[in-house]
């Protein structure tokens, strides 16, 4: 396969690239910084130089055609603003999608967040309650994109972790830990299953292996 990634240079994207690229898919990881490219090169994906605060979707879907599949690991990230968890964590998502639209790539993955929702309080921290709506909102644009197979992925607490590649996913799970490499397996894992597509799941560590998780997933 080949897949696109939007964040490439994030913790999460750059452990998917890893295992994609071991099993002998191609990989592109879109980046805004020039110099995140040697770190996506020693992941095995090819750097797509391309801000998707300011892209335009011709020139998203330009680097999107041709895929077997998208997906959005975009994030403004920890220190940004109420402003960039608008632009980015909701704006660049539904960018990804229109291009993943006019790319006719219909299989899309989002990295969402258990609690997430578009009605979410300010509550202690105004910021992170911006993020949990800008995520939200993301997450209520692509379920209503009737072309594109999607599947959303609410991680837990992330944590760094060794993964055990053992998780739980299923549409409720629970509070609870779950660590970036775990993540990333969940996500190749959701890739190999389009019977997950129309799905939001979350995940966190737990007793299941990840594929057996995925194709359970699948099933109900």
């Amino acid at each position: 396969m080949r897949i696109v990634i939007a964040g490439g240079h994030g913790q999460i994207a750059r452990r998917l690239e890893r295992l994609l690229s071991a099993r002998g898919d191609e990989v592109a990881g879109i980046i805004r910084k020039p110099e995140q490219s040697g770190d996506l090169e020693a992941a095995g994906a090819e750097p797509v130089l391309c801000d998707l605060e300011a892209a335009s979707v011709d020139e998203v879907a330009g680097i999107l055609r041709g895929a077997d599949a998208a997906v959005f690991a975009a994030g403004a990230g920890a220190g940004s603003g109420v402003a960039r968890k608008d632009t980015v964590d909701r704006g660049a998502c539904a960018l990804f999608a229109d291009a993943a639209e006019a790319a006719g790539v219909r299989r899309f993955l989002v990295v969402s967040s258990m609690g997430a929702d578009a009605a979410a309080p300010d509550g202690a921290d105004p910021v992170f309650g911006a993020y949990l709506r800008a995520k939200g909102a993301a997450d209520d644009d692509v379920r209503a994109r009737e072309r594109l197979d999607w599947t959303i992925l609410r991680p837990g607490m992330l944590t760094d972790a060794p993964g055990t590649g053992q998780v739980v996913l299923a549409e409720r799970t629970g509070r609870g830990a779950v660590s970036r490499d775990d993540v990333a397996a969940a996500l190749l894992a959701l890739l190999d299953e389009p019977a997950t597509a129309g799905r939001t799941l979350e995940l966190i560590g737990g007793p299941v292996p990840v594929a057996d998780a995925a194709r359970q997933a699948a099933s109900n």
